[in-house]
């Protein structure tokens, strides 16, 4: 199963209630048959509404792949690029979303509509005052606990000095200790306190070419280069696109600042999926969550990736929430698993010497 099976539950109302404008009435598709998605989602109404001239746009790789089984056109569109319609599932993260906001604006046609839902218990009022602020009136429906709100604005509507402003909200920034981040991405303001539970556990003795899965930002692969002198090759995979120049730039800060000249490749990649090169050890804080709900069979399937792409005498190196059950799976492809730490309701769990 593919991360994106993991995910394949995905906002269902929030995707329905986007179209509910175009059922009632309120909006009607464009003649020409043009449209840009951006965070598009795969779903049943999807499917029934897309035209052949639609183009989504998802940086998150499992729900692009979904995207693209389902036979839509997925891409990023050009910079000069304009659509008569843009639609948007906005994120929960305002600075995100409010960027998001000035970038559908930009690829918006003269007299074009941009079309935005979200659910009710994510911040709909907020973001349609937020779109409100940027392109001037807006109108709404609201069905299946969701908002859906769009605005046609005028070239004098928009608000050019507002739209400057949030279009640089989505561009990595300086959050603490010197690393390079931006809005959206898991622990995105912060060192997260599991990551750095593992990085204070790394054995130092951990050498050759190393992974690390799910890296985000790339702190943990940071650790890793400090941490770890005898490693000479690093992979970080990640799954979100936003995620990869952040985890970029941290990278080669730390091999400056640690006078350590490391090969180090940053891969855009579902992990779920296997991994194709082998490693001497793997490092990584897996994901376990949908939205707010744990989903501890993704994190399995990270473990299932690691014993499939370790050397026989790998190691893997992981931290999880204290209460996730990872072991019976972890001592079903390992021969030796021991507990290095338990603290702050994380537990950091070594793997060793993969079982053929």
């Amino acid at each position: 199963m593919t991360a994106g099976g993991f995910f394949a539950a995905a906002p269902d109302a929030a995707l329905a209630a986007l179209f509910v404008p175009f059922e009632s009435g309120e909006l009607r598709l464009p003649v020409d048959g043009r449209a840009l998605f951006l965070r598009a989602r795969a779903g049943m109404r999807l499917r029934e509404m897309a035209q052949p001239g639609w183009l989504c746009e998802q940086g998150f790789l499992p729900f692009a792949d979904e995207l693209g089984r389902n036979g839509l056109r997925v891409s990023e569109p050009a910079a000069d690029e304009k659509f008569p319609l843009v639609l948007l599932l906005p994120p929960r993260q305002r600075d995100e979303a409010r960027a998001l906001f000035a970038r559908a604006l930009q690829h918006l046609a003269p007299g074009g509509t941009l079309l935005a839902a979200m659910p009710n218990a994510e911040g709909a009022k907020s973001g349609e005052a937020d779109l409100a602020k940027l392109s001037g009136p807006v109108q709404h429906l609201s069905k299946h606990k969701c908002r859906a709100f769009w605005s046609t604005p005028q070239p004098t509507d928009v608000d050019q000095h507002l739209l400057v402003e949030w279009l640089a909200l989505d561009e990595p920034r300086t959050i603490v200790d010197g690393y390079v981040s931006r809005p959206g991405l898991f622990a995105w303001d912060r060192i997260d306190r599991a990551s750095a539970l593992l990085a204070e556990h790394l054995p130092a003795d951990l050498h050759g070419r190393v992974a690390d899965l799910g890296a985000g930002y790339g702190y943990l692969s940071t650790q890793v280069v400090a941490r770890c002198p005898r490693v000479d090759a690093l992979d970080l995979y990640e799954a979100e696109a936003r995620a990869l120049e952040p985890a970029r730039l941290n990278l080669a800060r730390a091999q400056r600042e640690g006078g350590r000249d490391v090969a180090v490749a940053v891969h855009w990649h579902d992990v779920t999926r296997g991994l194709a090169q082998r490693y001497d050890a793997i490092v990584s804080n897996p994901p376990f969550h949908q939205g707010r709900a744990d989903l501890p069979e993704l994190g399995r399937a990270f473990i299932v990736s690691a014993a499939e792409a370790l050397l026989p005498d790998g190691r893997l190196l992981i931290v999880a929430n204290r209460h996730l059950p990872y072991e019976a799976v972890l001592a079903s492809r390992f021969h030796e698993v021991r507990t290095r730490v338990v603290r702050e309701g994380f537990k950091v769990i070594e793997a060793v010497g993969v079982r053929g």
